[in-house]
């Protein structure tokens, strides 16, 4: 079962869009798919992607090989690896990184340790994917509201 996030919602009736669980996964295999290669994908296709496990090395292996060869097959691209340092993106730190401390600080949250430490990785993954960059999106106050509670 793919975890599924509140505020998210709009998003998994079709699909139009990466759902965080999917990113993750896609870190933790070290493949990204880009927008276009996603929506390429017939809807079968993306929910196999969502649902498929990839917990061990051998789910790990065969998800890999059904990714690069459907969007190889339906976008004419394939995805793209990225480097091993880029795939430890899909386990959080033990700290809340610096840049979204401060990118919640700006939509007037506050986040120290004790309440990161509270999360579980998939909050702590879609957090600092949402606002541990320069840049913060536009679903950062939502997912730190049904984080928190936060208003």
């Amino acid at each position: 079962m793919m975890r599924r996030f509140k505020f998210e919602d709009e998003i998994y009736s079709s699909l139009y869009c990466v759902p965080m669980a999917v990113r993750r996964k896609l870190d933790r295999l070290g493949v990204k798919i880009g927008l276009k290669q996603w929506q390429a994908l017939g809807r079968g296709e993306r929910l196999a992607i969502c649902h498929l496990p990839a917990d061990s090395d051998e789910e790990a292996d065969a998800l890999r090989t059904f990714i690069e060869e459907t969007v190889k097959s339906r976008s004419g691209t394939p995805p793209k690896n990225i480097p091993d340092t880029d795939r430890m993106a899909a386990d959080p730190p033990a700290d809340p990184p610096a840049a979204l401390v401060q990118n919640l600080n700006a939509v007037g949250i506050a986040l120290d340790s004790n309440a990161w430490s509270r999360l579980d990785s998939d909050q702590r993954y879609a957090l600092v994917k949402l606002g541990g960059g320069k840049e913060r999106s536009h679903n950062l106050r939502a997912a730190a509201a049904e984080f928190f509670g936060a208003r």
